[in-house]
C-alpha cells in the first residue's frame, strides 16, 4: 500500500503521514511550506517530502492521496486528480477507516487548549501503562512527537472543527466516532469557513450526537455557547467543570503551578506541576475527567500531572539573555492571548512583561478580533501587535505600537527590554523566524 499526502507539513496531516509510516504503508508527501518541528519529524519518519505541488508528485504506484484541508480547486494536485480519476480522499477519513476503527477514541475539541488538553490525557494514560495512540495538533514535551500508533485499544486525538477538505465541508472531528468527548470551550472563530458561533455551533452538534450513550461529555458549566448545543439534544452522560460542576478546583498557588481537585464535592488530591495559568488549571480538569471514564484512579491520573511537560509551542522558553526570559506561545484568538497573559503575569509578578501578537490567523487576518486583541494585552506593560496587512488598529494607549514588519517588532523589543524582564511572542505560524533573531539580537545588545 502506498499513499501520498498533499499539504504533508500541517500537523494533523504530518500526524497521518507518521501515523500511515507506522503502520507500514509506503508515504510521499507534497507541501509549499515546510518547517520544524513537523518537518523535523517527517524526516525522522523517513517520508519523502516534494516541495511544492505538482501532479508529478503523485507518482504511478500510489494506491490513494490524501488531500489536505489548506488545498482547494485549481491546485495542480487537485486538478490531476480529479481529471485523472484517481481516488483520493481526506484525512480525517482516513484516519477513522484505518487507524481508529475498534479503539477507544478520547476526542478533544474547542476552541482554545485542545492541543495541551489531548497531551495530558495522552500522557496520564502513559504514565499508567494503558499505551494510547495518539494525534495531536503539536509536539508533547513527554513523547517527542506528534503522532503514535500502538495496540492500546485508547488513542486520544485532537478533534478540530476546522473543515475536513475541499469536498467535504463537515467538521474534522464527525469522523472520529469519540467515546469520550472533552468540549473545552466554544466561541467564535475560523472566519473563512464559518459564518457565524452559531455555524460552529451546528457543527459540535454534529459531533454530540456521535457520542454513544455509554460515552462520557466533559464541559464546562458556564459556557454558553455549549449550553446551546446540548439544548439541541444529548444521548450521553456529562460531567461539568467549573464552580457549580462535577469537577473543581481550589487555587493554591495563583499562578495555578499548585491547585486542589475537586470531585463531587470532596477533594480528592493536590495538582502540583510546571504549567500556570487558570485555562490550563481548567484543562487538567479534563484531562484528569476524561482518563477517569477510561479507567485510570483518579489519584493516579493527578500523580501523572507532575511530570506533564507541556507541549512545545506553548509557553515554551526559548531562551534567556542577561535574565531576559523570550517565551514562544501559540496564543491567537483574543481569549487565548488574554488567558496566556493573564497566567505569565501571575507567575512574574511586578516584573516587565512585553507581550507580541502575530496577526497571522484567517479569522485574525479579516479584522474580526480587532475590538478585542488590544483589552486583552491588558497584562502586558507594553504590546506590539505585528499585522503585515496593515490594518486600521484604531486609537490605543502608548504602551501598545502596531507594526508591519518582523524586523520592527525586534526593534521595539531592544527598545523597551530591560534585564530581569519577559517577552511574550504569540503566533500560530513561523512568524518570519523571529525566535532566533531576536535571541541573537539581544545577545549583541545585553551580552556579557
Amino acid at each position: 500500500m502506498k499513499i501520498h499526502i498533499s499539504g504533508v507539513c500541517g500537523t494533523f496531516m504530518g500526524g497521518i503521514a507518521q501515523l500511515a509510516k507506522q503502520k507500514g504503508v509506503a508515504v510521499t508527501g507534497s507541501d509549499q511550506h515546510c518547517y520544524p518541528p513537523m518537518s523535523t519529524q517527517l524526516e525522522q519518519a523517513g517520508i519523502l517530502l516534494k516541495e511544492g505541488y505538482s501532479a508529478e508528485n503523485i507518482e504511478e504506484d500510489v494506491d490513494t492521496t490524501i488531500i489536505g484541508n489548506a488545498l482547494s480547486r485549481g491546485n495542480p494536485e487537485v486538478e490531476h486528480l480529479l481529471e485523472r480519476g484517481l481516488r483520493y480522499g481526506s484525512g480525517p477519513q482516513w484516519l477513522a477507516e484505518n487507524i481508529l476503527q475498534d479503539k477507544w477514541v478520547i476526542a478533544v475539541a474547542g476552541t482554545h487548549g485542545k492541543t495541551t488538553t489531548s497531551s495530558m490525557v495522552a500522557w496520564i494514560l502513559e504514565a499508567n501503562d494503558l499505551n494510547p495512540g495518539f494525534l495531536i495538533g503539536g509536539v508533547p514535551e513527554n513523547f517527542g512527537v506528534s503522532a503514535r500508533l500502538t495496540d492500546s485499544i485508547f488513542f486520544v486525538v485532537e478533534a478540530d472543527e476546522y473543515d475536513t477538505a475541499f469536498f467535504d465541508k463537515r467538521s474534522k472531528f464527525v469522523h472520529y466516532r469519540a467515546r469520550t468527548a472533552i468540549l473545552n470551550n466554544l466561541e467564535f472563530d475560523h472566519a473563512d469557513i464559518f459564518d457565524d458561533l452559531k455555524a460552529i455551533e451546528t457543527q459540535f452538534h454534529h459531533l454530540v450526537r456521535t457520542i454513544p450513550g455509554n460515552g462520557l461529555i466533559v464541559r464546562p458549566d458556564n459556557e454558553p455557547a455549549l449550553e446551546r448545543v446540548i439544548e439541541r439534544g444529548c444521548w450521553t452522560p456529562e460531567q461539568t467543570l467549573g464552580e457549580n460542576g462535577d469537577w473543581q478546583a481550589r487555587l493554591i498557588k495563583e499562578d495555578g503551578s499548585q491547585f486542589d481537585v475537586i470531585y463531587r464535592n470532596q477533594t480528592v488530591g493536590q495538582v502540583n506541576w510546571s504549567l500556570i495559568g487558570e485555562h490550563n488549571v481548567s484543562n487538567a480538569l479534563a484531562a484528569i475527567a476524561a482518563s477517569h471514564h477510561a479507567g485510570v484512579r483518579i489519584e493516579d491520573a493527578i500523580e501523572a500531572l507532575a511530570s506533564f511537560k507541556n507541549v512545545k509551542r506553548r509557553m515554551e522558553l526559548k531562551g534567556q539573555v542577561a535574565d531576559i526570559c523570550v517565551y514562544d506561545d501559540f496564543a491567537h484568538h483574543p481569549t487565548a492571548i488574554k488567558l496566556t497573559l493573564d497566567g505569565l503575569r501571575n507567575k512574574v509578578g511586578k516584573q516587565r512583561l512585553i507581550a507580541v501578537v502575530d496577526i497571522r490567523s484567517n479569522t485574525m487576518r479579516m479584522g474580526h478580533h480587532n475590538d478585542t486583541v488590544i483589552p486583552a494585552l491588558a497584562a502586558a506593560d507594553y504590546a506590539i501587535i505585528h499585522d503585515p496587512s496593515s490594518q486600521d488598529w484604531g486609537q490605543h494607549d502608548d504602551n501598545i505600537t502596531v507594526v508591519n514588519q518582523v524586523d520592527a517588532v525586534i526593534e521595539l523589543i531592544l527598545k523597551e527590554a530591560s534585564e530581569g524582564c519577559h517577552v511574550l511572542l504569540m503566533s500560530n505560524g513561523a512568524f518570519g523566524g523571529i525566535y532566533d533573531k531576536l535571541l541573537a539580537a539581544l545577545e549583541q545588545e545585553f551580552g556579557r
